[in-house]
């Protein structure tokens, strides 16, 4: 890539920087926390005037009764509560279109999302959906395409990784062309959170790791990016803080619940960090993985972001250094620090069985190489010129990550 097209890339980051501080940003917060705190949902809802919820989830929290309480509680507070049970991990624009049917037959008002970033991503969606109706999800692509006030959104995180509940982000999957991609904008970013940590107490291992992994390349790629604030930093760096010393805590036992909403707090500051100060080629080729193969998102950020570090090289010794400090990492040189953190990563990582490649089910390759060509595109037409990242990558840059982790 020559110097006149990333000089492009640089201007075009900088006047979104400067753009952002006229966005009408939500700084919504924790609306509802504690344990047992999803009950007391419908009426704080009836309170406010809404009469009928749609309820976003997926199939497997369906069927744990995930959703139970709300209902239970609609019904005692003369509420109607429905639930869109079929969101995939990567949710389609199918999911989009019959949710928002579902919403639109039954006569809703609130839109609640009840889950991981999946469920957060298919609820903005249909959100999205219902203020555009003559728009459809790849006409809002890329950013500030929504632009119009959407129905109330409430987001209840399950897991404690996506920081979905305080994004301006939904990443949404076409399977016929294999594409996953982002819709972003201010509007997206829910009114509404609840924290329960109970919900996330009987997450399988995996999850409890991969999902704050997740919430660590959040935080990590904000604060190396170029487009921070003072907020974005505090957030980061507190987050980090906490994962530190609470996802081995909460991956070793799921029953702690200190170390459970902590992670919460952790994923929610992460992703208030993320929104603003945006993320970077850790994610572009992760969101390539989950169209192209459905690798979970988590999962495919834990592997990756320890090469992009790596590949970073000097640009990013001197933010990752400053990380290492808040986690009390040593090292005489910003280098040594830097490595210090990359190293820290690569051990939780270890430590939680996360592997170090992209694999298949059965433990062989997964990435075809006859697919490279498309997948490189994909995450540079993601990353460039949107992505602050410490340096412009080009194709060689792409490829070389996607083969370290074949």
């Amino acid at each position: 890539m020559n110097c006149f097209t990333k000089f492009g890339y640089r201007v075009f980051q900088k006047a979104m920087w400067c753009a952002m501080w006229f966005l009408p940003w939500n700084q919504n917060k924790a609306t509802l926390s504690g344990a047992g705190s999803i009950k007391e949902l419908p009426r704080f809802l009836k309170d406010k005037g809404f009469k009928s919820i749609l309820i976003v989830t997926d199939g497997g929290l369906f069927k744990l009764g995930m959703a139970d309480p709300i209902l239970a509680a609609c019904e005692a507070e003369g509420m109607k509560g429905v639930v869109y049970h079929d969101v995939v991990p990567n949710p389609t624009i199918g999911n989009i279109e019959d949710g928002l049917k579902m919403y639109n037959d039954n006569g809703c008002d609130v839109i609640v999302a009840l889950g991981g970033g999946s469920a957060m991503d298919c609820a903005k969606g249909i959100a999205a959906r219902v203020a555009r109706p003559k728009k459809s999800i790849p006409q809002m692509k890329g950013v500030l395409k929504v632009m119009h006030k959407l129905p109330p959104l409430v987001a209840i995180p399950t897991t404690s990784g996506t920081g979905s509940e305080a994004t301006l982000a939904a990443v949404i999957s076409n399977p016929e062309t294999h594409e996953k991609y982002p819709i972003n904008d201010p509007v997206l970013i829910p009114r509404y959170v609840v924290m329960d940590p109970e919900l996330t107490k009987s997450l399988p291992k995996h999850i409890t790791s991969t999902t704050g992994m997740d919430a660590l390349t959040h935080a990590v790629e904000a604060y190396i990016g170029g487009e921070n604030t003072s907020q974005t930093k505090k957030d980061a760096v507190e987050a980090v803080k906490l994962i530190n010393e609470n996802l081995k805590k909460a991956y070793d036992n799921g029953e702690d619940l200190d170390a459970r909403n902590k992670m919460q707090q952790a994923a929610y500051l992460a992703g208030k960090a993320f929104t603003r100060a945006y993320v970077g080629y850790v994610h572009a080729v992760a969101h390539t993985l989950g169209g192209e193969y459905g690798v979970p998102h988590g999962l495919a950020n834990a592997v990756i972001l320890p090469y992009v570090l790596k590949a970073y090289g000097k640009s990013a010794h001197k933010k990752l250094a400053q990380l290492a400090d808040v986690i009390g990492l040593k090292g005489n040189t910003k280098e040594e620090k830097a490595n210090a953190f990359i190293a820290w990563i690569e051990n939780m990582n270890a430590e939680m069985q996360i592997p170090t490649k992209i694999l298949s089910r059965e433990g062989g390759p997964l990435i075809q190489e006859e697919r490279l060509p498309i997948m490189i595109q994909h995450a540079l037409k993601e990353a460039n010129p949107l992505y602050p990242c410490p340096q412009v990558w080009g194709k060689a840059e792409i490829e070389k990550i996607y083969r370290q982790i074949m």
